[in-house]
């Protein structure tokens, strides 16, 4: 039981360690950051972004978030670098170094090549007084008081200050570049992520089941309409063809449970009038969205003010967007 809560104590400690010590980033974003997103904003060229040991872990990371986002970014490793994968830098681009104690060798070596190629250099650095800041075009201020390893020796809140000063870097780069959701589904088009940017209520619609009956519709017709579109609901219209209402299994067990006589009920008695209904051009994570806001399985679907069909949320489950 002590180890347990031994465990749970350490665990606590460390996650609090490293919320502090990004919450404490919000003191280093000053005009300093600004200047430099605005400098890679106005420049034709990429992102390369080098690091060594964990930090090149964490380059990695922000390399690919810039790369879906819409900054072309690459990976350089630091200790690469000087035997051949400077050759990848070209003259417009900038390089981001990566380091806590901006003071490592590969860092030294490195730094005189990349100002000789002419390269806007910004470093992301826990040590402002370093060689690495002193040397740096730009400096992205990610200084912690200690990292959560109680020897204060492992990276642990450095690299996590690190990438969150690399996602709010890449997020403010796409917010001034106006990289809307469609763009980044350009990027994103597999998996579920890519389906909840790119799907839309017309992909999932089954064709051609369009369950509907009129006002008047006695309920033999309303369970044959539901049963043979197998949908679980039908819409009801009027002689015009305009959505009045929908009815749903559950109407038809409401109706019995009521006591309703079952050979006289029309269709107009049990429906629910102005159902929820979305454009069949929205994407299908917004019919889902609007599901989970009025706690219901299913929608109709329009195109202008005609009935398309229904789109449920077993249809969504499906495709694997829920």
């Amino acid at each position: 039981m002590k180890l347990a809560k031994n465990i749970k104590t350490s665990a606590i400690q460390v996650l609090q360690k490293e919320a502090d010590a990004v919450q404490n980033l919000i003191n280093y974003i000053d005009e300093d950051f600004v200047t430099c997103v605005e400098a890679i904003l106005a420049s034709p060229g990429r992102v390369v972004i080098t690091g060594i040991g964990k930090s090149a872990i964490v380059a990695n990371k922000i390399v690919a978030t810039l790369n879906s986002t819409g900054t072309p970014a690459l990976f350089m490793h630091a200790a690469d670098a000087i035997h051949g994968d400077l050759g990848m830098i070209q003259k417009d681009d900038f390089v981001i170094c990566i380091s806590k104690s901006g003071n490592t060798p590969e860092i030294k070596v490195l730094v005189p090549l990349l100002k000789r190629l002419g390269s806007k250099l910004i470093a992301l650095v826990s040590n402002t007084k370093s060689y690495l800041a002193e040397h740096a075009d730009y400096v992205l201020n990610a200084t912690i008081a200690e990292e959560a390893c109680p020897n204060n020796l492992a990276p642990t809140t450095s690299t996590t200050v690190h990438m969150a000063l690399g996602d709010a870097l890449a997020v403010c780069l796409l917010e001034a570049r106006g990289f809307s959701s469609e763009d980044f589904a350009k990027y994103h088009p597999g998996g579920a992520l890519g389906k909840q940017l790119y799907l839309t209520v017309a992909d999932v619609v089954p064709k051609n089941l369009v369950p509907k009956v009129s006002e008047s519709a006695p309920l033999s017709e309303i369970i044959v309409e539901i049963s043979s579109k197998r949908l679980g609901a039908t819409a009801v219209v009027d002689k015009n063809d305009q959505l009045l209402g929908i009815i749903t299994d559950g109407d038809l067990r409401r109706m019995l449970l009521s006591g309703a006589d079952i050979n006289r009920v029309k269709a107009s008695e049990i429906m629910t009038k102005n159902p929820k209904s979305i454009a069949q051009a929205e994407f299908a994570i917004r019919a889902l969205n609007q599901m989970k806001e009025h706690n219901i399985t299913q929608l109709v679907a329009m195109e202008g003010d005609k009935i398309v069909g229904f789109i449920h949320i077993h249809d969504l489950m499906k495709e694997g967007i829920v």
